[in-house]
């Protein structure tokens, strides 16, 4: 039952988001969605694909005029110039919403570490530190031979040196527990 309150709240809290934008706001996003969604098609393709070829069919008939050039220079300027703004409008939507979907994961996930959660909006020299770390985290894995160990940014250290202290006790045990003289069977 907490789940569905909980849901229910999400859900008029982005209705309270959306009743807030103002219909030029509301009509742009919409526009820019279909557009984009359109020019992402087959059939556009299809269609820029015609309009280039009419216009090399017809450079023959206009005698390959400087009026000529322009006019498919002028268009796919201003095709060019638009298309930019709607690619990085789609862009920057998809980036917030993956990096809010790997913030739910990171807080959902047992033991990883919630300094992670909004990453994208450190500095670029914190951003360089965290990389850094994570090689560290990368190179104390190849040392242990176990690459798929994971450490959370507080206990990589501390994490890296009990397993390499319980492996080498375990491999001590295993020497004192054999009788003198006895081979455990492997190469040395």
């Amino acid at each position: 039952m907490d789940t569905a309150r909980s849901t229910d709240r999400w859900y008029r809290r982005l209705a309270a988001v959306r009743g807030r934008q103002g219909p030029l706001a509301s009509n742009l996003e919409r526009l820019s969605g279909r557009v984009t969604g359109w020019t992402g098609s087959s059939l556009a393709f299809v269609a820029a694909l015609a309009i280039i070829l009419a216009w090399a069919v017809t450079g023959p008939i206009f005698g390959f005029s400087d009026t000529w050039q322009l006019v498919v220079n002028t268009g796919t300027t201003i095709v060019t110039f638009l298309m930019v703004f709607l690619i990085q409008r789609s862009q920057n939507k998809d980036a917030v919403a993956i990096h809010l979907k790997l913030n739910e994961i990171v807080a959902a996930v047992e033991g990883a570490s919630n300094r992670l959660i909004n990453v994208e909006d450190l500095t670029e020299d914190e951003v360089r530190m965290l990389h850094r770390h994570y090689g560290r985290l990368a190179q104390l894995s190849r040392e242990s031979g176990a690459l798929t160990d994971s450490h959370s940014i507080e206990q990589a250290g501390t994490r890296h040196a009990s397993k390499q202290q319980r492996r080498r006790h375990k491999r001590g045990a295993r020497v004192i527990s054999r009788p003198k003289g006895a081979s455990d069977g492997g190469s040395a």
